[in-house]
C-alpha cells in the first residue's frame, strides 16, 4: 500500500498530500514516540509505523496509534483509535485513547509535526 515516513520536523504539505493520497484517500495512519516526540506517518497498519519506531531506538510504552484527517480542522482532525493502544497495564483497556494528559500530548505533537487539520 503506502510507504511509511519516519518524520521528526514538520512535513511538507505536498509530501502529507502523497501519502493521505497513497493511502486511505481521506486520512492517514499514525504512530507517535510521545517520548522522543516524532511520528512514523503513512502505512496500512499503525503496527507497521510502531515497528518502524521500535526499529529507531522507541519503546513500546511510548507509542501510541492514531488517525489523521486533513480538511476537518482542530477539532476533527485527530482519531485516537488503533489496535495498538489496547495496553491494560498502561491503564488502556481499549483502541481508543482515554487518557486526556496523553491526548493532549498526542496533539501537541500531531499540531506541530503533521498540522491542524488544514485542507490539503
Amino acid at each position: 500500500m503506502s510507504d511509511i515516513r519516519l518524520i521528526t520536523a514538520k512535513i511538507d504539505k505536498d509530501e502529507l498530500k502523497r501519502l493521505v493520497d497513497q493511502g486511505f484517500k481521506d486520512m492517514v495512519k499514525f504512530t507517535v514516540d510521545v517520548k522522543q516526540r516524532r511520528i512514523a506517518l503513512g502505512g496500512e497498519l499503525h503496527a507497521d509505523g510502531e515497528q518502524l519506531l521500535l526499529e529507531n531506538g522507541s519503546e513500546q510504552k511510548d507509542i501510541w496509534g492514531a488517525n489523521y484527517y486533513p480538511g476537518r480542522g482542530e477539532a476533527g482532525c485527530i482519531e485516537y483509535t488503533s489496535l495498538v493502544n489496547i495496553r491494560p497495564s498502561q491503564g488502556n483497556d481499549s483502541m481508543e485513547i482515554t487518557s486526556k494528559d496523553l491526548k493532549e500530548k498526542i496533539e501537541e505533537i500531531t499540531f506541530t509535526l503533521i498540522g491542524k487539520g488544514e485542507i490539503l
